[in-house]
């Protein structure tokens, strides 16, 4: 077999058990024990490393939007637009994505780095060899709580982002108050947060999902755990991506734009 042939191999022989892994999660979800302290305590940690990055991403982020299409709105005389598109900007694409790379890139190393040290220390064969689950008992509690953390999260980004990207458009860009906000009111409809919504749930499944998967799997030691870590970060971020585009444009097929 060819170095192409074996790297392929290999790359679709880890989603695969990155697939088994996630059935495996969606099947101890609704499995007895419920391991609710566990998850409260894991919800805890992964918001109290979360909320402050995100909150200070959200503003710039927001921002960045609003000065952007702001300019390019009054490039094509739609300036009385501008409102509603900074903020379905925000609240579809920009707050799931963004919440997300801070749960991954804080909770989700740290989950990775907890389940990587307990591999290495064989405390996750010791658990084997007792017959307790791994999954059930370390890896659904971590992406539960990845997931309500991420979905609560993204609803205070798209606050803070949407009133940062006001701000800026009413004092930097001498826009209107009634303007941004009657627009907004006029294209925007309730699909729209329902789907960042989503998206913040299944990204939020991903991260825990990724960095739980890598945690379990190092290689070579303490240094392999640190090497999971950051493989942990990079594939959630391509995985973010793509499907991010998958719902987009199954979203946009299948709910009209208000107005059309």
């Amino acid at each position: 077999m060819t170095a192409p042939a074996r790297a392929l191999t290999g790359v679709l022989r880890e989603f695969g058990a990155l697939f088994s892994m996630a059935l495996d999660v969606v099947v101890g979800v609704f499995r007895r024990p419920v391991r609710v302290r566990e998850v409260v305590q894991q919800f805890w940690f992964i918001a109290s490393v979360s909320i402050l990055p995100a909150a200070l991403v959200s503003i710039p982020f927001g921002a960045v939007i609003t000065l952007q299409l702001g300019s390019l709105t009054a490039q094509i005389g739609a300036d009385s637009f501008n409102g509603a598109a900074s903020v379905l900007a925000v609240i579809q694409q920009a707050s799931p994505i963004v919440t997300t790379l801070v749960v991954a890139g804080a909770g989700g190393s740290a989950i990775c780095a907890d389940l990587g040290s307990r591999t290495i220390r064989e405390e996750i064969d010791a658990m084997r060899v007792l017959g307790v689950s791994p999954v059930h008992r370390l890896v659904v509690p971590r992406v539960v709580a990845a997931m309500a953390v991420a979905a609560l999260l993204n609803g205070m980004v798209s606050v803070v982002g949407v009133c940062g990207g006001y701000v800026f458009n009413v004092v930097v860009q001498d826009g209107t108050p009634g303007a941004f906000l009657s627009s907004f009111s006029a294209l925007a409809q309730l699909p729209d947060l329902w789907v960042g919504e989503l998206k913040a749930l299944v990204f939020g499944f991903l991260a825990g999902l990724v960095a739980a998967y890598r945690g379990l799997n190092p290689r070579g030691g303490p240094k392999g755990v640190g090497d999971v870590v950051n493989q942990s970060v990079v594939i959630t971020f391509l995985l973010l991506f793509f499907v991010n585009f998958v719902i987009s444009v199954v979203y946009l097929r299948i709910v009209p734009a208000k107005g059309a």
